[in-house]
């Protein structure tokens, strides 16, 4: 008999693409995974997954059993949480959330949302949370869209530049614009959360910009108290701005985010969550415009 976990196992080594991080996801060893999977092959009659040693990618008869197990997934999760909301007066919604978004900004959103639910926040990275979307783990996320991303369940709120912040006493806060060659000598501080991290390295490497750093950190609020302190620049998103630092346009460093609401269909076309996300998204489309424009003219 197929049972949740062996769905369950099955979605992390799709969404993961390696035994390891698949493990790691759902907090169990890899051999307990891979005999799991193995379990689930027997019991539906073929083989689910190609394994090489690249990678590990659904054989035809896998991607024919993707949708079941996804649905199936939804459905464990909504029984899950059945008698739960019951109780409480208030459907359950697991919010997923980027690592990079304004506290400040990330509050404006939930809060509309709070009358209508009941609310997890879960933080993880971008690729991961489409994956969580995508398999029924997280109801919805707030992530960066795609270019000309669109769709019934996908609502943009908030469009963004990135720029480069230095402490409001750097020699260069009064500069208009720099080009990139004359950071050179700067000290940066590095943003792990950053969705454009890789490609902020490119840009600079590109112009001989090949500096030392202070700091690495996953924390957006220590890295820019860290440049307000002054030992160090980074760049961030301009809602990231804060008292002490102020933003310097560099040259062709022209990135831009665009967050978005992005839910589960299955999820947001349930009868008890598609009128509440309706009525929040009203207002949440509101105060993220009214915000956009404070926030972006504070910084320009």
């Amino acid at each position: 008999m197929i049972k949740r976990t062996h769905i369950r196992q099955f979605l992390a080594l799709v969404d993961a693409g390696s035994f390891t991080q698949a493990a790691q996801r759902i907090r169990v060893t890899q051999p307990a995974l891979s005999t799991g999977v193995a379990e689930l092959e027997k019991l539906t009659g073929t083989p689910l997954f190609i394994r090489n040693r690249r990678q590990i990618r659904l054989t035809e008869a896998g991607g024919r059993f993707l949708p079941i197990a996804r649905d199936l997934e939804r459905g464990f999760r909504t029984a899950d949480g059945f008698g739960r909301a019951a109780d409480v007066g208030a459907t359950e919604l697991k919010l997923g959330v980027i690592r990079s978004v304004s506290s400040e900004l990330l509050q404006a959103i939930v809060a509309p949302l709070r009358p209508g639910f009941a609310i997890e926040l879960v933080e993880s990275s971008e690729s991961d949370l489409r994956s969580a979307v995508g398999s029924g783990r997280v109801n919805a996320a707030l992530l960066p869209l795609r270019l000309d991303e669109r769709g019934p369940h996908i609502v943009a709120l908030y469009e963004e530049p990135l720029t480069m912040f230095v402490a409001a006493d750097h020699p260069l806060a009064g500069r208009i614009e720099v080009a990139p060659e004359e950071l050179a000598a700067e000290t940066m501080i590095a943003r792990r959360s950053c969705e454009f991290l890789d490609a902020t390295s490119r840009f600079f490497t590109r112009h001989g910009v090949r500096p030392r750093f202070a700091l690495r950190s996953e924390s957006d609020e220590r890295c820019l108290r860290m440049v307000a302190a002054g030992i160090g620049i980074t760049t961030a998103p301009v809602s990231l701005a804060i008292d002490g630092i102020v933003p310097l346009k560099v040259a062709g460093y022209d990135f831009r985010r665009e967050l978005g609401l992005v839910a589960d269909p299955a999820w947001a076309a349930l009868p008890e969550v598609s009128p509440r996300l309706a009525h929040a998204i009203k207002t949440i489309e509101s105060v993220a415009a009214e915000w956009r424009e404070m926030r972006v003219a504070a910084a320009a």
